[in-house]
Order: C-alpha cells, then structure tokens, then sequence
C-alpha cells in the first residue's frame, strides 16, 4: 500500500464502504478486484457471453506410439488407429506428437504423471511413496477461473478414488468414483435448473460499479504515478465489466441447455472381476457436461484409469499394466484398451458438442486435454508423450490440426500455452528441464 493510500486512509475495504456512505449498498473491494481485474475475466468467449471452461482426461499406461500418431502434419491430418474414435470432431481437435516430459524418470509411471501435470520432478522414491512438487495444471487454471462458481473444480474417478490433481506436495483432491453419488452432489437437493433469465442484481451490480468508478476516479491526483498507473488498469477494467454487463443486459447467455440430467445407475457392479469402466466414465462425462452447461464449475479432471493400473479391460486376458510389459510382438490387447480409452474421451467430447451455447458448442467454450504417464508402457518412455486436446477456449486455442515435434520438444511449451490461453498471466512454467518461458506458438491464436 502507497504512503497516499495510508495517508487516506483507504484500505481496500474501507475505500468502498466509504464511497458508500449513507446509502443502504455497501460492497467490499475484493469482490470488485474478482470482476475487474484485467487478468480475471469470468466471460471470455468471442461474444462476451460464455466463460471457459478448462477439464483434463487422464488414463494410465500410455500408449503405442506407433498406432496413435495422426498420419500428416497440420491442417489435413489423418487420424491414426488409436484416435480413430474421435471421427468426426477433426476439427475441434489438436494432436500434438513427438513432444518429451523432461523429468528423469525415476519413478516410472509418477515421474511422467509429475513431470507433465506439475511441471516439476516427483517428489518421493516409488508409487507408495511420491508426491507432486506443487499444484497441478488444473488447479493452476482453477486459481485463475474457479473462484466465481459453486465448486473450483471437479474430480471424478473411473478406476479408483485416487486422484491426481494436487493443490500443493502431499495434498490432493479425492475424486468421486461413484455416479449417482456425484449425481446427488450436483443436482440433488436445491438444484434449480437455467433458463438465461438475467439475475435480478445485474442491474444493481452495474450501477455500483458506475459509483464506484466516479468516486475512484477523484482519488487520482492524491496519488503516486506508479499508483495512478495502477488505478487507471483498474478504471480500464471496470469500463469493459460495464460493457459487457449491458451486453449480458440486452441479449442474456443462453443457459436453457441446463437442466437436470438423467440419474445414473445406483450401482456399477463388476463383470467376471471387470469394473464396466466405460459405462461409468460416460456417465460421469454426461454429469460433468450439464455441471459446466449450468455453471456450477469451470474446471474439472476425469481420472479414467491411474498410473501403474493393472484393472481388467474388456477382452483383456490379463492386467493393462501387465499387458504393456509382457504381451509379445505389437501388443494387440494393449492397442483395444488404447481404442477404448480415446472412445471414451471421445464420448466426453461429444456430450460436450451437443449443448449449445449461443452460435457455438460448450466444447467450443472448453479446452479438455487428454493425456497420459508415459508413451510406451512397455519401456515407461516419456517422449512421444499422447497429447491430444480438444475445444478451442472461446477461440484461444487452434483447432483442427496435428504438430509434430522431431526434436523432442519439451511438453511443458505446449502446458504453458494452454494455461495462458485459459487466462493464467504465467511468465514460465515448470522447474528444472521442464521449465520455459516459451509456449507453443503453433497452438496459439
């Protein structure tokens, strides 16, 4: 705080309240800095009138190389064997291959899962015994996007409760593994389902920020010039807040895709030892795209299957983690399970497709990632790291093509343009090998 601001004495707190004075309004300053910080912005799609959304999926065990990566480079590629499911949404899609998580692997599985989600080197010794070094991607964006709605983030688990989002070492977010759990959750009790009426306080909100921009702007010859350069970014983001609260006056969001999904199965019993994975990750999938059609988050990270994960697959005569070391020659069972992992991305991707939002897609408003702990299971390879995402984050990110790295190009550059492009002002990103200043320009719009 300037000696002017002391001298004043207007704490962030008090300043408003003393605007304020006599009138029966009465707003506190942090929920101003929440709307009109230059690098908060809650609605970001091309209109104005849609947030981002920003999810991950994440499966264990990687991957054959050979079989996932698309067939051409940039805008006319063709899908590979292992993406095959994903026919269709070509163009709301971008591939990138060939890229390296660059941590050592010592930990094989955990080191890749550090290593890409946290930027940083796994903390620990083996599976029993590891942590990430801090937060992992999506509580990074959730930091930057998650403070206005019901829940910062979701996490949802296929496999186990196991989870891999970390706020910072030795603390994770548990996921929800049971549907109709998370169900309850979400639309139990009190959920009231949209219908883009304008909330009754819009108005109200606009007219104290009218106030508050007229009493804030008389402070400006009491101030330093480093404060009043400050003040004026602060002016500058409450005139484009008040834009676009008229904007969402006359033409509100269309939010009548939400309402109330269908109820899952009370129970997802086992199957000759084999958990219906797909079943439950599609319900799940149907939840968290009516969670975001309804704004309840902006984030979320659906666990298909952990690292190191030996569960039964369809088919499958043994373990997946088992598969990826001892099936002989190109490893056909380890290629079906690969298929069915990206089928069911896929179906995430499509129920997001199919809600509206205005002249687009709530995919169109997303950017959901999907990717894995390693390349080849087998050897636990961390270049050629499975990097596919999909939604173009209220037209932030490029879609519809496929780059390819042949230099093994550090995985963190593609990590760090995606962050930014969800909002997050990030000079660099990672520590040690993984850390860049530079993202991937090839992605950035």
């Amino acid at each position: 705080m300037s000696r002017n601001w002391k001298r004043h004495h207007f704490s962030r707190r008090r300043m408003l309240r003393g605007m304020f004075a006599g009138s029966a309004i009465t707003v506190g300053l942090p929920w101003l800095e929440t709307l009109v910080s230059p690098t908060k912005r809650a609605w970001a799609s091309a209109d104005g009138l849609f947030p981002k959304r920003f999810g991950i999926f994440y499966w264990g065990n990687g991957n054959r190389p050979e079989r996932w990566t698309p067939i051409g480079e940039g805008a006319g590629y063709a899908l590979s064997d292992e993406l095959a499911p994903l026919a269709g949404l070509e163009d709301k899609l971008t591939v990138i291959s060939g890229m390296s998580i660059k941590v050592p692997n010592t930990i094989p599985h955990w080191s890749g899962a550090a290593g890409f989600l946290a930027g940083a080197p796994a903390i620990g010794s083996d599976n029993d015994d590891w942590t990430m070094a801090g937060p992992s991607i999506d509580q990074v964006v959730a930091a930057e996007i998650g403070g206005s709605t019901l829940y910062r983030s979701l996490e949802v688990g296929v496999d186990s409760t196991a989870s891999l989002s970390y706020n910072a070492p030795f603390s994770s977010n548990p996921c929800e593994s049971d549907p109709f759990a998370f169900f309850e959750r979400m639309f139990g009790s009190g959920f009231v389902a949209g219908g883009g009426e304008v909330p009754p306080s819009l108005g109200w909100r606009r007219s104290v920020l009218d106030s508050v921009m007229g009493d804030l702007a008389q402070l400006i010859p009491t101030l330093s010039q480093a404060d009043q350069v400050r003040l004026d970014q602060h002016l500058t983001g409450v005139r484009e807040l008040e834009l676009r609260l008229a904007l969402l006056q006359e033409n509100p969001p269309d939010m009548a895709a939400c309402t109330t999904p269908g109820t899952p199965e009370a129970s997802y019993p086992t199957v000759d030892g084999r958990k219906p994975l797909s079943e439950i990750s599609r319900a799940m999938s149907d939840l968290i795209a009516m969670s975001l059609a309804c704004d309840q988050s902006r984030v979320f990270t659906q666990l298909y299957t952990r690292p190191l994960t030996n569960v039964l697959f369809p088919n499958a005569d043994d373990g997946h983690h088992n598969l990826t070391h001892h099936e002989a020659d190109d490893q056909p069972m380890v290629h079906e399970i690969a298929v069915q992992v990206m089928s069911d991305y896929a179906y995430l991707l499509n129920a997001l497709e199919a809600i509206p939002e205005g002249d687009e897609t709530l995919l169109d408003h997303c950017c959901v990632m999907a990717t894995s702990d390693c390349s080849e299971g087998r050897t636990h390879a961390l270049d050629e790291i499975p990097l596919v995402y999909a939604g173009s984050a209220c037209g932030s990110l490029v879609t519809g093509t496929h780059y390819r790295s042949f230099t093994q190009e550090n995985v963190g550059k593609a990590v760090l343009s995606i962050i930014r492009a969800m909002g997050v002002v990030a000079p660099s990103w990672g520590a040690d090998d993984v850390y860049t200043t530079d993202g991937l320009s090839a992605i950035e719009v």
